[in-house]
């Protein structure tokens, strides 16, 4: 068994490579071919251990995310096992998977439900998961430009981003940003709303992915009830750990609406077609750690036998 560092994932696996993977175990998911296990969190006094996986049998990989968050800080590592004989293949740092399969999911869903042709993207948060966001987005839609919404983040920020993806990069105020975009990602750590969801311009397309902890929320109430759509990475678990989802008043949000990103994407949906507004909600699932990890060690050592 051999140990793969976040510096052997991100040389040797491409964002596009990673999207396919998880458009490829979505759809398995989707058929019925593949097994998660929902997330379990065990705290003691400010030390915090969570553990998810996926059985992903047409993958061939088997495995779980282990992690600990003390003091806010996160330290992942994946345990990947193969699904063909049951033995460990390898331990892989986590920080690089998570922060590339986040945004390789937001990609997924926003080609099958943002709007076409050419957008202006707001990002709130410029951390890690923003600064990935950016990057995907921009590579894999024609965006005009990205107003970043920080109120920590540096006019360097800017720049550096602006000549990482070629396009035009603002640090702005979220009623500016939300008033002008077509594409909203929230990556954020907030506890409470962080725009009125009746600035939302029609036709937008947002993305949630900042929280998975069922007391904080980026989105309010009006976003949810504007929404056609809300469209998750796994339903039992986005309505156990999302608090957009948990605090939202019901009505904003019958259970109807709720939708899982692998029914989106293996055929025709009506995501669009009601309300005027679409959100992809995001608390991040086993399914994607494995699939990625899985990913990473078949370009790095190759499928096991």
């Amino acid at each position: 068994m051999i140990h793969i560092t976040d510096e052997l994932v991100a040389a040797h696996t491409s964002a596009t490579e990673v999207q396919q993977a998880l458009r490829a175990a979505f759809l398995s998911f989707g058929r019925g071919t593949a097994a998660l296990q929902e997330r379990v969190r065990t705290q003691a006094n400010d030390v915090k251990l969570s553990t998810l996986g996926a059985v992903l049998p047409e993958q061939g990989f088997v495995g779980a995310k282990v992690y600990t968050t003390i003091n806010g800080q996160f330290q992942f590592v994946i345990l990947l096992f193969s699904a063909n004989d049951g033995r460990p293949l390898a331990t892989l740092d986590a920080a690089a998977i998570t922060r590339l399969r986040t945004a390789a999911t937001t990609v997924l869903a926003a080609q099958a439900l943002a709007p076409r042709g050419p957008q202006t993207l707001a990002v709130f948060g410029a951390g890690q998961q923003g600064t990935e966001h950016v990057h995907q987005l921009c590579a894999a839609f024609d965006i005009d430009r990205v107003l970043l919404v920080d109120p920590y983040a540096l006019p360097t920020k800017a720049s550096a981003l602006a000549r990482e993806c070629g396009r035009p990069v603002t640090l702005t105020h979220a009623e500016d940003a939300v008033a002008s975009a077509g594409m909203i990602v929230t990556a954020s750590r907030s506890a409470h709303p962080l725009f009125p969801g009746s600035l939302v311009r029609t036709g937008t397309f947002i993305a949630a992915i900042g929280s998975s902890l069922p007391h904080t929320r980026e989105l309010d109430d009006e976003a949810l009830r504007r929404a056609g759509r809300v469209v998750v990475d796994w339903k039992h678990q986005a309505i156990q750990e999302a608090g957009d989802l948990v605090l939202a008043d019901p009505e904003c949000l019958p259970d109807a609406k709720v939708v899982e990103l692998a029914a989106v994407l293996s055929g025709p949906t009506s995501a669009q077609s009601r309300g005027d507004i679409t959100i992809y909600k995001s608390v991040g699932i086993g399914l994607q750690d494995i699939a990625i990890a899985g990913l990473a060690y078949t370009n790095i050592v190759g499928l096991p036998t």
